[in-house]
């Protein structure tokens, strides 16, 4: 699975900076979520972002595979 946050952030006008705020995560933590570099994300937190971005957690996700 591979986050799309950058995408819909770019569809909404909105930056990294801007969602990181509203956020109020660490910065370590903001930055592993949005890059794709974590393995696990609290529920807390994936309904902060989908609150924020006004969208689903099926919107935030696309499927991807590795060959």
């Amino acid at each position: 699975m591979h986050f799309r946050i950058d995408e819909i952030l770019k569809e909404k006008g909105n930056t990294r900076y801007w969602l990181y705020m509203q956020l109020g995560l660490s910065y370590q933590n903001f930055k592993k979520i949005v890059e794709n570099e974590t393995s696990a994300i609290k529920f807390e937190n994936l309904k902060a972002i989908c609150d924020i971005l006004e969208c689903t957690p099926n919107d935030l996700f696309v499927e991807y595979y590795k060959k």
